[in-house]
């Protein structure tokens, strides 16, 4: 099978994850669907072939050099996001995009339109993937497992590509952040890998957001509305006093590049007691730091003004894996020209969001991202335009033999 009809086939599976099962991994769909990895693996001859009762799966296309050479490995996740459903995905291929609005449901008159995402522009011309307007893609990241599997498929193939030792691994839940915690990095055996789970083509990312999850509770006291003067205690106001006395333009709405935020993500309240999550990022260290001192001194502020009233628990989730690419910025060298080798511009940008890569790194694995090509993951827009996915196998291909070369 090409790329292609292995994403067709691979999006198939409901993997869609759930963070509130407390399982790995979460929903019983990946399981399958890694099983259904598994045997394709096999099928294909590869070598060293596990699969944990957590659902992470590794295997080996053994070296075919002579000298010794770095094991390099690639890694994409199984999971589609919990934002929309993954169950009965009915892609669709848009044959030689003519630059127009996509009809992806006339009954439903949902439309993928350059007037609403004008990135669609830059693909003009080339045949793309799209949803039936009722669920998303699955491109984040079954592309990327579509992308590993067949660029190991080619060097198998072609022999005469000299590489070393490949280390692959698909790993469950990455969309709830748990996809690098239960991940044996010992076992993967690799001197360092990439993930294949960036976005549109040529994107190439070493640094991510540090991140942490707040949490404010908000204890008050209901007292009947008509005598409850100097008794009542308002959770749901002072939890919107709180929420009104952070910066009102650090927020993802109005941040880009490196700029980080604040984001409230829920609320649940009644007067008697009143819940704020936030997400807190920022690439930089300190100021991410200084953002988490700032939930301590608005709760000591409200605290002062309501005794008592509000708790705050803060808690860290993945760091900028800047600092661990750093020290070995010649795998990003590698990747660069793999990509240039492939006849691809590199655009090398800060993630702003997390990855398993991240956490990877902070584990010994150093682990930078690639993209796998798609576009509005998480959603019915979400498309990844096929050529797009047959650089990135490309470009794993030129890597392995890159490392070999350099030995």
């Amino acid at each position: 099978m090409n790329v292609v009809d292995r994403f067709l086939e691979y999006v198939k599976f409901d993997t869609q994850s759930d963070e509130l099962t407390n399982m790995t991994p979460s929903t019983p769909g990946q399981m399958v669907f890694v099983r259904y990895l598994k045997e394709e693996l096999e099928k294909m001859g590869l070598k060293n072939i596990t699969l944990d009762d957590n659902g992470y799966l590794m295997a080996t296309l053994p070296g075919n050099c002579s000298e010794k050479v770095p094991t390099v490995g690639f890694i994409a996740h199984v999971d589609t996001s919990p934002d929309m459903s993954g169950r009965h995905v009915k892609p669709r291929i848009v044959k030689e995009y003519d630059g127009g609005d996509i009809t992806l449901n006339a009954e439903q008159n949902v439309l993928l339109s350059p007037a609403e995402f004008p990135e669609l522009l830059h693909y003009k011309g080339q045949d793309l993937i799209v949803t039936d307007g009722t669920t998303l893609l699955g491109a984040d990241d079954k592309a990327g497992i579509a992308e590993i599997i067949t660029a190991v498929d080619y060097l198998m193939k072609h022999p005469e590509i000299k590489h070393g030792d490949i280390r692959i691994a698909f790993n469950p839940d990455e969309e709830i952040g748990q996809g690098a915690h239960k991940f044996d990095v010992e076992q993967f055996g690799a001197d360092w890998a990439y993930t294949m789970d960036g976005g549109e083509i040529g994107e190439l990312e070493y640094e991510n957001f540090n991140a942490a999850v707040a949490r404010i509770t908000f204890n008050g006291r209901n007292v009947h509305p008509g005598y409850a003067k100097h008794k009542m205690i308002n959770s749901l106001r002072i939890a919107t006093q709180f929420a009104i006395m952070l910066p009102r333009w650090e927020t993802p709405e109005h941040t880009e590049g490196y700029e980080g935020f604040y984001h409230l993500v829920s609320i649940e309240g009644t007067v008697e007691k009143t819940v704020l999550t936030y997400i807190i990022r920022d690439h930089d260290r300190d100021r991410f730091e200084r953002r988490k001192k700032e939930f301590e001194h608005l709760t000591r502020k409200i605290n002062h003004e309501f005794p008592d009233v509000a708790s705050l628990e803060i808690k860290d989730q993945y760091y900028n894996m800047r600092e661990k690419i750093e020290p070995v910025m010649h795998i990003i060298d590698i990747a660069i020209e793999a990509m240039k080798r492939s006849d691809i511009v590199p655009k090398v940008v800060p993630i702003r969001g997390g990855t398993d890569g991240a956490q990877l790194s902070f584990k010994g694995l150093p682990c930078p991202n690639i993209f796998a090509g798609g576009l509005n993951f998480h959603g019915r827009y979400e498309f990844v335009p096929i050529p797009s996915m047959e650089k990135a196998t490309q470009v794993i291909v030129e890597i392995a033999r890159l490392v070999a070369e350099k030995q």
